[in-house]
């Protein structure tokens, strides 16, 4: 598989809180992870650090080639789960991180079937030469609203509220897991991203780029089009395809 990651400060943020990672075990399988952190001058920072990294301790240390797909869910589940008490005791340990968490998107990519775990707002996406699909749920005030009826896909992109997130991992000592397994079809780019993407640049836009650019150029691409529609946020993507 071919993977594409970067993290970028953005052009309005001082530091970035932002962290990726991406690799292959053995076999070849693929796994990929993006954190959002938030919390304090430097707390954003260290949540999302200190997720990624027990993450993919997790999953490096865990995985095996013979895995079914109820073991997969269980590895990546118990993956997240360590790593929001991770978080957690480091936060209730020191008062400078009282309250410091992040989001995390998570897959595996293994032979036709994508596992996806999420926390939070950062997004995965799948797309194909037509079409771009959204294939997690935002944990956001605005996401409620919009399934409440409240409000319209068009009055979402600029609410006051978007960057208001109702789950994040790290904050609690529990932590609910949105876990789902798709299909990966050949060709498929599987996209992970912060909200530093997909607040600035349209899926449309998304699109276009995915189906224009080489698969190694996609991060950097992807960067400096939000960076070039104002960056205001931290901006992270890491992409995979065949």
């Amino acid at each position: 598989m071919k993977i594409s990651a970067k993290s970028d400060v953005g052009v309005v943020r001082q530091n970035n809180q932002d962290f990726c990672l991406a690799g292959e075990f053995a076999d070849g399988v693929t796994w990929a992870l993006v954190c959002d952190g938030m919390g304090g001058a430097n707390g954003g920072n260290i949540a999302s650090e200190t997720a990624a990294n027990t993450i993919a301790e997790k999953l490096n240390n865990g995985y095996h080639e013979a895995m079914n797909d109820n073991s997969i869910k269980h590895l990546m589940v118990s993956a997240v789960e360590a790593a929001n008490a991770t978080v957690y005791s480091r936060s209730r340990s020191d008062t400078d991180l009282k309250g410091m968490g992040t989001t995390v998107v998570l897959v595996i990519i293994k032979n036709d079937n994508i596992y996806l775990a999420n926390v939070g707002d950062s997004r995965i996406y799948v797309v194909s030469q037509s079409s771009i699909t959204q294939m997690t749920t935002d944990h956001s005030v605005v996401q409620l609203m919009l399934d409440r009826g409240e409000i319209t896909p068009e009055e979402a992109k600029d609410h006051p509220q978007k960057n208001v997130i109702t789950r994040a991992l790290g904050v609690d000592d529990t932590i609910r897991i949105d876990f789902s397994q798709e299909i990966y079809h050949e060709g498929d780019i599987v996209l992970l991203c912060s909200d530093g993407l997909s607040n600035f640049v349209d899926e449309s836009r998304i699109l276009h780029i995915c189906n224009t650019y080489d698969s190694y150029e996609l991060a950097d691409v992807l960067i400096a089009e939000a960076n070039a529609n104002g960056g205001g946020d931290n901006v992270t993507v890491v992409t995979v395809t065949e």
